[in-house]
């Protein structure tokens, strides 16, 4: 009999040895993404760096779920989450906007470049070192897979319609700064942690996802990019319009 109890107690704890593979595998396949993205920057491929950027955003989305839903959360996980994500979300972005155009305007176009790397890691340090984890239902500071969508989303625009004119080059450099100090700002963004994928919703919702997924099938850049740029401004735009009111 305690043989049995032994034996039972050896395949749960493998099991659960098992279990924290999982979330940690899905850390790594972002972090590896990142790094291909950079590698496809270097060598020109614009395209296939925007693609690895974006996938490693649903892998990075994924390894948090798995995580609680496995209940396998870890000191170790969120290190090397953050780890993934300065890799995936700072670095990646950085050298694609810098090897797309950025490369052809001197010390202006990597110090843009540095900025996004930057302020991604600043950020990233500000949630480990923070309180911020407690709170779930909202981010302080544009969280940085969003970021890097905007800047990915806009680069691919860029390149796939041919806008590579100085201004629209210099108009990128204004964005990704914007997007950048949203990062290190103290905005409170919604998280969407807390939303119930079970609880009744209405019939309208349903709609609006059908036609949202249809537009996202039709012009993926255009809807990528405006949808994450709008979640990006609504706040910012809250913010402005709360404190001209209350002046008043």
């Amino acid at each position: 009999m305690n043989d049995n109890i032994e034996d039972k107690s050896k395949k749960v704890k493998r099991l659960r040895r098992g279990i924290h593979l999982l979330p940690s595998m899905l850390t790594v396949s972002s972090m590896f993404l990142g790094f291909y993205s950079i590698i496809a920057s270097q060598q020109g491929r614009v395209t296939v760096a925007c693609w690895a950027i974006l996938v490693a955003m649903i892998f990075d989305s994924l390894d948090g779920r798995v995580a609680r839903m496995t209940n396998t959360q870890s000191e170790f996980g969120a290190q090397l989450d953050s780890l993934a994500d300065l890799v995936s979300f700072g670095l990646a972005p950085a050298f694609l906007v810098y090897f797309w155009q950025f490369v052809h305007y001197g010390k202006l176009g990597w110090l843009v470049s540095f900025v996004i790397m930057t302020c991604t890691a600043l950020r990233l340090a500000r949630f480990n070192s923070s309180s911020e984890q407690e709170n779930k239902r909202y981010f302080r500071g544009l969280p940085c897979p969003f970021a890097a969508t905007i800047i990915t989303a806009m680069i691919w625009g860029c390149y796939q319609y041919g806008f590579s004119s100085d201004t629209f080059v210099y108009a990128s450099m204004i964005v990704c700064v914007f997007i950048a100090l949203l990062m290190v700002s103290t905005i409170r963004y919604r998280s969407f942690k807390d939303f119930d994928l079970r609880k009744n919703v209405s019939f309208y919702v349903i709609l609006a996802f059908v036609f949202l997924l249809t537009l996202l099938v039709c012009w993926p850049i255009i809807v990528l990019f405006s949808t994450t740029f709008v979640y990006a401004l609504a706040r910012p735009v809250m913010v402005i319009y709360r404190i001209f009111f209350r002046s008043k």
